[in-house]
């Protein structure tokens, strides 16, 4: 098999753990790119599945796809990442673990007596929301206590 032989959709999603509509999605986002053929279906590049696992890392280290998408951006000619590229965009992901790891702590050290909701249910929640402070939060509506990158809207899979 050739590198530069394009492969379809179904092998991609085989082969990537995305679900076609998800590459649709992404193509239509501007993540990845495919070509037609004449009678108007999608072709990938072999590439592709080096861009999807890295959109898969990604989106685990906990990137929105606005996120993703400023990284990939930062590619020229939209390529995948190479090691130099590797090598600058982990070091930025290291520090974002280590943030989710310590509100992840944060999150598991409290479980027994807050989840961070807000909801004066519990008995210490009187202290740690007096009067209902979280109701007049700021911060996100939900569970305003919790950290805020345990907070982050959820995408649907």
């Amino acid at each position: 098999m050739n590198k530069h032989d394009k492969l379809a959709v179904g092998e991609v999603a085989q082969r990537s753990g995305f679900a076609p509509s998800a590459l649709r999605y992404y193509e239509a986002q501007g993540l990845v790119t495919a070509v037609r053929t004449s009678g108007g279906q999608r072709r990938y590049e072999r590439s592709v599945l080096r861009r999807l696992a890295f959109i898969r890392a990604a989106s685990n280290v906990g990137l929105s796809l606005d996120e993703i998408r400023v990284e990939l951006d930062q590619l020229p000619d939209g390529r995948t990442p190479n090691r130099a590229d590797w090598q600058r965009i982990s070091h930025h992901w290291r520090g974002r673990l280590d943030e989710q790891i310590k509100a992840l702590e944060r999150l598991r050290d409290g479980l027994e007596s807050c989840i961070g909701c807000g909801c004066l249910s519990m008995a210490t929640c009187g202290f740690t929301n007096p009067d209902d402070q979280a109701a007049n939060d700021e911060r996100a509506p939900g569970a305003a206590y919790l950290p805020s990158l345990l907070r982050r809207p959820h995408l649907a899979r």
